[in-house]
């Protein structure tokens, strides 16, 4: 059996960081993943996704991430059930995450949390300004690329001195 989840999104809110009675430790949060498409009004919708960490991870996780980092994710589903005060079952489904990694700079994480104006509204409009941001960078990131065209020739421009006897087939 296969249960393999990779989630990109940003943080809604601080990690929450609690120990079990034996000291384990374990953080609670939710990322917001954007949708890869809009709705008819042409905004992005996004996916609010409660996820679980454990142990030393869970640690590093609320020492270092804030509400609004942008973070990547491997895990797996797993679904829960309780009985709460009103004696009924309550069902959860989660992400327990086995690891995860910044995808930002210290920088622009500490440069998006002094201009939190344009961030607080995102989470509600599906995460519209993140996607703004990202598209921003992704247009300067366009300029630097190389041509990968299919018609351009990869080996203009320069000659390879090889010979036959040099080639294994």
């Amino acid at each position: 059996m296969i249960n393999n989840v990779v989630l990109v999104g940003r943080l809604t809110k601080d990690p929450d960081l609690r120990y079990t009675a034996n000291g384990t430790g374990v953080a609670t949060f939710t990322l917001a993943v954007n949708r890869n498409f809009t709705n008819q009004s042409g905004n992005r919708e996004a996916d609010f996704i409660n996820c679980v960490i454990w142990r030393k991870s869970a640690e590093t996780l609320a020492n270092y991430a804030r509400k609004g980092t942008l973070l990547g994710v491997t895990g797996r589903i797993q679904t829960r059930n309780y009985e709460n005060q009103q004696g009924q079952r309550v069902y959860v489904t989660e992400v327990v995450a086995e690891n995860f990694q910044l995808l930002e700079s210290r920088s622009a994480n500490e440069q998006r949390q002094q201009n939190p104006s344009s961030n607080d509204d995102s989470f509600q409009s599906g995460g519209n300004n993140f996607n703004n941001n990202y598209n921003q960078s992704s247009q300067s990131a366009k300029n630097t690329m190389p041509d990968f065209d299919r018609d351009s020739d990869p080996f203009s421009g320069s000659s390879i001195d090889i010979s036959d006897d040099d080639l294994p087939f």
